[in-house]
């Protein structure tokens, strides 16, 4: 009579507990949310998801459901300040440089462009052969029962054991160009990825310079804020005494004083705008809102010199220097190279095969002396694989690679036009902003002489409260009017060379304003 032996018993059992466990999977479940409508809760212990699910606790408190998450201390650490001088005031540049060192965007352009070059060296390595060494081994033993034997448990044990060590090469010789092809399509997106890189910190300089000088504006309009506020304190001094004197009312002095307030509520607008444009500027560096900093005034830089219009030469020496548009043109390239690669599909391939084992082998009956064979062996193959049929899945990988090129190209040329049409629009943009400087500053005399005037006649008892005040209103609309002008010329002069693909350093901001 055959019994089960000791081997099989396992595997048996080992395939019931597969098909018990089987069963279990779904009770993972219990890991998401109960319903649409019921919030979310982390378990309170760390048992298996395989287990059980054990009815969920009763929510506490007045019923209502409560969406709140855990808190997480290790979310909450933001990213240290960068080292600065305590007392120092950072100018532009010095604030470009922080910005270079801390910005995320440029730590991330950069590992891009690692893995583009990691991508570069991945490919260069299928002209190399692989050579891989395995090594399988094992033991079965068979328990076999013997017919006649005392009480019918006559038995024998066999065993046989092995192990097979084997060095194996693989080596492909020639693709036709497949592979020499996608070295070109990684070494264009390795030029690209490269190029994005600069171009990330280009962008990061315009950036940071735009914020600045947009803060600078905002200083520029709190002060003008405050003098207003100055002017109409000096207005309702002299309403006051005018009033004291017997010669003017309570009309004026009320209106006298609601200037005052409106002045006032400028101030703290302005004040405002001052922080906002801060938070802007130090989100532009790429260093903590909490970061506190000295920054350098714009109030005393010179505009540009007016520019005429970009002529065809200039435009095609800004696109041939252009990151977007030189890393749009290696990504066209390297689609092209994929067309290659996904023709040499259709193309036969050698590749050289090698092999050397080794193979010990024991084998043992119980009460018998065991036997055993050691053997080598080594083989060189050399083959050929040629595609046939592959229900049209090469072709149609040819067609998606073709689409994949003219893609590209769509998006160099659109790319170029865009470019084109920046520097046009930012050459326009300045040449208004310089005109836009000019008149300011002459509204901003002029409406310094009206308000001295209406100030002094009122003073004297000749002009009315109204004319002061308007005159006053005027004069900060005046000024910060000014204010923004500037600012917008010095943008529009940064938004120029970043168009032209000038802004190349940390003080390259500065050279686009005049001498």
């Amino acid at each position: 009579m055959r019994t089960i032996g000791a081997p099989r018993l396992c595997a048996c059992l080992a395939l019931a507990v597969a098909v018990a466990l089987a069963g279990c999977a779904d009770n993972a479940l219990k890991l998401a949310p109960q319903s649409p409508s019921n919030p979310w809760a982390p378990a309170a212990t760390s048992e298996s998801a395989l287990l059980p699910a054990r009815a969920p606790d009763a929510s506490p408190g007045s019923g209502q459901a409560d969406f709140s998450v855990p808190s997480n201390p290790a979310a909450a650490l933001l990213a240290p300040p960068p080292q600065l001088v305590e007392g120092r005031t950072y100018e532009l540049p010095a604030l470009i440089d922080i910005a270079a060192r801390n910005n995320p965007q440029t730590r991330l352009a950069w590992e891009e462009a690692r893995q583009a070059a990691l991508a570069v060296g991945m490919t260069e390595a299928t002209f190399l052969p692989t050579i891989t060494a395995t090594v399988i081994g094992g033991a079965q033993q068979v328990e076999t029962q013997l017919p006649g034997g005392p009480a019918g448990n006559a038995s024998y044990t066999s065993t046989i054991d092995g192990v097979v060590p084997a060095l194996v090469l693989e080596w492909l010789l020639f693709d036709f160009g497949q592979r020499r092809a996608n070295v070109d399509a990684a070494r264009h997106n390795s030029f690209a990825a490269n190029i994005s890189f600069n171009g990330m910190h280009q962008q990061v300089i315009y950036d940071v310079a735009v914020a600045y000088y947009r803060y600078g504006a905002t200083l520029e309009q709190e002060r003008a804020a405050r003098q207003a506020l100055a002017n109409s304190q000096l207005i309702e001094d002299a309403a006051d005494s005018r009033y004291g004197r017997g010669i003017g009312t309570s009309v004026e002095v009320a209106q006298a004083r609601q200037q005052v307030a409106q002045s006032n509520l400028r101030v703290v607008e302005a004040q405002g705008a001052r922080r906002d444009a801060y938070q802007t500027l130090l989100a532009a560096m790429g260093v903590s809102p909490m970061t506190k900093i000295g920054i350098g005034d714009v109030a005393a830089r010179k505009l540009p010199r007016s520019i005429g219009e970009p002529t065809e030469q200039l435009i095609m020496s800004a696109l041939a220097r252009r990151p977007d548009v030189l890393a749009a043109y290696s990504r066209m390239k390297a689609t092209e190279a994929g067309i290659r690669a996904a023709e040499a599909e259709f193309r036969p391939k050698v590749y050289l095969s090698g092999i050397a084992a080794s193979d010990q082998v024991g084998f043992a009956v119980s009460g018998f002396p065991g036997v055993g064979q050691q053997s080598t062996s080594a083989g060189v193959l050399v083959g050929v694989a040629l595609p046939i049929y592959s229900g049209g899945l090469q072709r149609a990988q040819v067609e998606q690679a073709k689409s994949l090129s003219r893609s590209a190209e769509a998006t160099f040329t659109q790319t170029q036009d865009a470019a084109a049409r920046e520097i046009v629009i930012a050459s326009d943009t300045l040449r208004t902003a310089l005109a836009a400087y000019v008149a300011a500053t002459e509204l901003t005399i002029a409406a310094e002489v009206t308000y001295d005037a209406a100030f002094q006649s009122y003073r004297s008892g000749v002009g009315t409260i109204t004319d002061a005040t308007a005159a006053d209103s005027g004069l900060l609309d005046a000024r910060q009017s000014l204010s923004d002008a500037h600012a917008a010329a010095l943008v529009a002069a940064s938004t120029l060379a970043f168009a032209l693909g000038n802004l190349t350093s940390q003080d390259a901001p500065s050279r686009t304003s005049g001498p």
